[in-house]
């Protein structure tokens, strides 16, 4: 992955981050069907930063200002998009070694910690309507701008849900997810879409052999 460590930034009204606790994974789903056709939700930067508002790790005004600032910048725009992009593949790594609890490459490691050394850091909490929310500084590097993804990503890692995280057990999906069942027995992404389609496909075979 790129080093982002000496791109050149420019500082935008701050932004009130109310990101959610799987944040960093629903991150890396945004590109789906890894096991089989993968299939990419993220076309450009200002999907990103769409992304981000609709999850909350961002407010709608700071939306605006970057995807104005980017407009004006393509040729920066598609430098970050990449990175954003390699920063998303370097915490699927991680996450993927927490799952199946084996040690994670030296090398994402050290991405992922050059890119929390370039974020923005959470110093100042802020009322919501809703509790509160970190201020923090927006900046037009793929670091600055993914900062809620990258603190996720930090406290999944290093916290207790270090031990939740898992792959979905239909290997044309393998999207993550958190296990929070009581027994720790999740196997499936959604039950709605495949777990279903492995019932489904249990069916099949069982009354086919009759």
């Amino acid at each position: 992955m790129p080093s982002v460590k000496s791109r050149p930034s420019q500082n935008l009204p701050d932004v009130i981050a109310v990101p959610r606790r799987d944040l960093a994974i629903e991150f890396v789903n945004t590109l789906a069907w890894r096991g089989s056709s993968p299939t990419e939700s993220l076309h450009d930067f200002g999907d990103v930063v769409t992304w981000l508002a609709a999850n909350k790790a961002m407010q709608a005004s700071a939306s605006a200002l970057l995807h104005e600032w980017f407009a004006a910048h393509p040729a920066r725009a598609a430098e970050v998009s990449r990175e954003a992009i390699g920063l998303r593949e370097t915490i699927h790594r991680l996450l993927k070694s927490a799952a199946s609890s084996s040690v994670p490459a030296r090398e994402d490691l050290r991405d992922l910690n050059l890119a929390l050394g370039n974020a923005a850091p959470r110093v100042s909490l802020e009322p919501t309507e809703g509790g509160f929310g970190w201020r923090i500084e927006a900046k037009t590097t793929a670091a600055g701008v993914l900062a809620p993804v990258l603190w996720s990503a930090a406290d999944i890692l290093v916290g207790p849900d270090s031990a939740r995280v898992r792959e979905c057990a239909n290997d044309r999906c393998l999207w993550l997810f958190l296990d929070d069942s009581k027994n720790g027995s999740r196997r499936w992404c959604s039950m709605q879409a495949c777990g279903n389609r492995a019932k489904a496909h249990r069916h099949y075979l069982r009354q086919k052999g009759e």
